[in-house]
């Protein structure tokens, strides 16, 4: 059982939780070493890092703080192991890991990188960096997470399947405004009637795509 009830696939970003436009990705550094075997013996060379090796790195870093349940989420279908499959970059290459601590719910998200492997290396990154707080005895790893508390999923954060019904689609911010209208004319409460949760959750998706979008 979780502390947050999200899934791992497709990417549940947290609610409120800022989103990287499209043109401030950036190309991650993050490495690892490959080892191929050929008839010399065992040859090691440098490579982009791989989204096993990113995200066994995160759930490393997790453990060592202490963290229970984590679930790492992605727009990368899960395998049998319930991680990343392969090394697919999706358009929204965004994770998010939830995890708890002291029983306490807490949410880290990262989207600055082209790559979802990136993005999964950057937030075991992340951690190995706070937890080198307690190492100089001026502050404390609870207090450096304090500013990570758990948000909800938003589920509006997949706005490609929100306004077009795909995960995988590459548009014009004038296509993302004229889908809106359209759903729009469907959803608004002045013709359902209803509370304006769904028109609430349309208007949150075009907010995340246009965020994402700006600056193509």
């Amino acid at each position: 059982m979780t502390e947050v009830a999200v899934t791992r696939f497709p990417l549940q970003w947290p609610l409120g939780w800022p989103r990287k436009r499209y043109g401030q990705r950036k190309v991650g550094n993050f490495s690892m070493t490959r080892e191929d075997r050929a008839d010399q013996g065992v040859q090691k060379r440098i490579t982009a890092v791989s989204m096993e090796v990113a995200t066994e790195r995160l759930e490393r870093q997790v453990d060592f703080i202490g963290g229970t349940n984590p679930v790492l989420s992605t727009n990368v279908p899960i395998n049998m192991r319930g991680i990343p499959r392969g090394n697919a970059n999706p358009a929204d290459p965004g994770a998010a890991v939830y995890f708890g601590v002291k029983g306490r719910a807490t949410v880290l998200a990262c989207d600055s990188f082209t790559r979802v492997a990136d993005n999964i290396a950057g937030l075991a990154a992340h951690l190995d960096a706070l937890r080198r707080i307690d190492r100089y005895g001026v502050g404390s790893l609870e207090q450096a997470l304090a500013g990570y508390k758990a948000l909800p999923a938003d589920t509006a954060a997949d706005w490609r399947l929100v306004l077009f019904g795909v995960r995988e689609w590459r548009g014009s911010i004038e296509d993302v405004k004229a889908a809106y209208r359209a759903r729009a004319r469907e959803l608004h409460p002045d013709y359902t009637h209803d509370d304006g949760a769904a028109m609430a959750h349309l208007t949150r998706a075009r907010d995340y795509a246009l965020a994402e979008l700006e600056g193509r």
